[in-house]
């Protein structure tokens, strides 16, 4: 399965940098991504919902590691793109 597109809506809150959604295969897309500021520096956290007890769970999630960091590797590339794009410019297909 290929990361055939990563496209980032950066915000300007502390902790939340941008929303992200990644497509495979030109078929299948997830939304609702985030890159978050962590303690240990940024991450991509999953699309969840909150649970009636008030914790949080994934709606959609890679199965092994070596997934999830071919998704957090391209999400945050893109991210530091994004940043680095004077406004105006887009660029969005791996």
């Amino acid at each position: 399965m290929e990361i055939s597109e990563v496209r980032v809506t950066i915000r300007t809150d502390d902790k939340l940098k941008a929303f992200a959604s990644v497509t495979f295969d030109n078929c299948f897309v997830v939304r609702g991504l985030k890159v978050i500021q962590g303690n240990k520096g940024l991450f991509v956290a999953m699309p969840s919902r909150r649970r009636p007890d008030g914790t949080f769970q994934d709606i959609a999630h890679p199965i092994n590691s070596t997934m999830r960091e071919r998704i957090e590797s391209a999400v945050i590339g893109e991210y530091e793109a994004e940043l680095s794009r004077p406004s105006g410019v887009v660029s969005n297909a791996l």
